[in-house]
C-alpha cells in the first residue's frame, strides 16, 4: 500500500513551489513552458567549462564551447524561473579525475562563487554534483562528492548541495547508496531521488500508472523519506526525474528499443499529473519532471516531453492547468486514498482562509469510470471541471449534493471541485 504523510514536520509548500521540470541549456525556450514550472533543473556538463580532460580552468561566464553561462542563466531569471544545476562531474570520465582534492574543490569554489545565492549574479539556488555518474566507482564518487562539496561551501555557504541520484541500497548503476556517502551528510542540504514507473525492464522498459502498488515507482521514494527520518532528520528530499513517454511514430523494427513500449498521448497526461498530486502528498518538498521538449523518438525516455518539437502534447496542457489551479495552494490532506475505489486530495491556502479545492480520480491503469459519493468538506462547491488535454477551457464536470455530499463521476484524467 502506497504510504501518505498525514502530519508534517515541516510546512508543505505551494504548488508553485513545488512543480519543476528539466531542462537542457541553450535548447530550452523559456518563454514557451513558463505555463508549466518555474522551477528549473538544468543539465550542466562540467565538461563544457573544464575541458573533456581536465585541462581548463573555469572562466566563467564562458564555457569551452562558446556558451554563456550569464546570458543563459540571467535570461531564465529575468523570465521568472528559479534553477538547480545538475553539474554532470561524469561528463568527464572517470580516468581523468587524478587529483580529485585539487580538482574537485577548486572548480566547486569557482562555481559558488560565481552562481550562488551570495554573489552578484544569484543565477543558481542550488547544485547537484553529479546527475547519474555510472561508470564512477563509490570511491571515486564519495570523494568527488566530499571536495566539490567542501569547494561549494567555501564558495557560497547558501548555495544548496545535493548528491547525485541516490537509492537505499544499490538498486541500479546510475544510483549511488547512501551508504556510501555515510559521515558527509553535513555536506547535504537536500537528498536526490530519479524514479520511474517502470512495470517490465529491457526489452519493453513498460510503465504503469503510478498509484500502482505492483511497482517500485513511489515505494522508492518512501525508501528515501524513511531513510530520512532516522539518520538525517530535516533534509529535504526532491524528486529530480520523473517521467513518461508518449510518442505517434511505430517502433523501430530492429536494435534495442523494438520491443519498447511507450504510453499513448492521453496516458502520458494523466500519469504525469498524477504524479505529481501522488508526489505533493508525500513528505517531498519538490517534483522535476524529465522532459521539457522531445523529437518524437519510439525509444527508452526519447519521447518524454511536454512538447514535441516544441509544440504542446497533451500532458503540457494538462500539467498548466494543475498549475493554474494549484499553484498558490498546498497539499492539506487525503481524504480518499484506495486503488480499488478513488483518491480524493485537498488542497488549500498556504496560510490563512481562502478556497480550497479538491481533487479526484479514479487510480487505476484500465481506463476504469466509476461514481463517486466524496468526502463531506466544509464550504460548497462552486464549479467542477476535469483535466484538460487541449488548448481551451476545461471540460465542465457535472455534481448534484446528496446529504452534503459531492455525487459525480471520475476517470482517469483527475476532476478539480472549487470549494467555497
Amino acid at each position: 500500500m502506497i504510504l501518505l504523510s498525514l502530519l508534517f514536520l515541516v510546512a508543505k509548500p505551494a504548488m508553485n513551489d513545488f512543480i519543476g521540470i528539466n531542462t537542457h541549456t541553450v535548447q530550452f525556450k523559456p518563454d514557451l513552458y513558463r505555463p508549466v514550472a518555474s522551477l528549473i533543473r538544468n543539465y550542466h556538463p562540467v565538461a563544457w567549462d573544464l575541458g573533456d580532460h581536465l585541462t581548463a580552468a573555469p572562466h566563467f561566464p564562458m564555457t569551452e564551447n562558446g556558451v554563456s553561462w550569464k546570458e543563459l542563466y540571467g535570461t531564465w531569471k529575468a523570465a521568472g524561473y528559479r534553477t538547480e544545476a545538475s553539474a554532470q562531474v561524469e561528463s568527464i570520465p572517470a580516468k581523468y579525475w587524478t587529483d580529485v582534492p585539487k580538482q574537485a574543490f577548486s572548480y566547486g569554489e569557482a562555481f559558488a562563487r560565481y552562481f550562488g545565492p551570495s554573489g552578484e549574479n544569484k543565477f543558481l539556488e542550488a547544485v547537484e554534483i553529479g546527475n547519474e555518474p555510472a561508470e564512477f566507482s563509490e570511491t571515486l564518487y564519495r570523494s568527488v562528492f566530499e571536495n566539490m562539496a567542501k569547494g561549494l561551501r567555501a564558495g557560497d555557504p547558501k548555495l544548496k548541495i545535493l548528491p547525485c541520484a541516490i537509492n537505499v541500497g544499490k538498486d541500479d548503476k546510475y544510483s549511488k547508496d547512501l551508504a556510501s556517502l555515510a559521515g558527509l551528510e553535513k555536506y547535504i542540504d537536500v537528498l536526490n531521488v530519479h524514479t520511474y514507473a517502470f512495470k517490465e525492464y529491457w526489452p519493453t522498459w513498460k510503465r504503469s500508472y503510478p498509484e500502482d502498488p505492483k511497482i517500485v515507482y513511489l515505494k522508492q521514494i518512501q525508501n528515501i523519506i524513511d531513510w530520512r527520518n532516522i539518520h538525517a532528520p530535516g533534509k529535504s528530499i526532491w524528486v529530480t526525474e520523473f517521467g513518461y513517454d508518449s510518442t505517434t511514430k511505430p517502433n523501430k523494427s530492429t536494435g534495442d528499443f523494438k520491443d519498447w513500449k511507450g504510453n499513448t498521448d492521453a496516458e502520458q497526461a494523466r500519469y504525469i499529473v498524477r504524479s505529481y498530486l501522488v508526489m505533493s502528498a508525500m513528505d517531498v518538498d519538490r517534483a522535476y519532471l524529465y522532459w521539457f521538449n522531445d523529437e518524437d523518438e519510439p525509444s527508452l525516455h526519447a519521447s518524454s516531453g511536454l512538447t514535441r518539437h516544441f509544440q504542446p502534447k497533451p500532458s503540457f496542457h494538462a500539467v498548466a492547468h494543475m498549475r493554474k489551479s494549484l499553484g498558490n495552494l498546498k497539499f492539506l490532506r487525503a481524504l480518499v486514498a484506495s486503488k480499488d475505489d478513488a483518491y480524493v486530495y485537498e488542497y488549500g491556502p498556504v496560510s490563512g482562509n481562502g478556497d480550497h479545492l479538491l481533487v479526484a480520480w479514479s487510480p487505476t491503469g484500465s481506463g476504469r469510470i466509476v461514481k463517486s459519493m466524496l468526502p463531506k468538506v466544509n464550504g460548497k462547491p462552486v464549479r467542477a471541471e476535469r483535466m484538460p488535454m487541449k488548448e481551451g477551457l476545461a471540460e465542465a464536470v457535472p455534481y448534484e449534493i446528496v446529504g452534503g455530499q459531492i455525487k459525480l463521476t471520475l476517470t482517469e484524467d483527475p476532476t478539480y471541485i472549487w470549494i467555497q
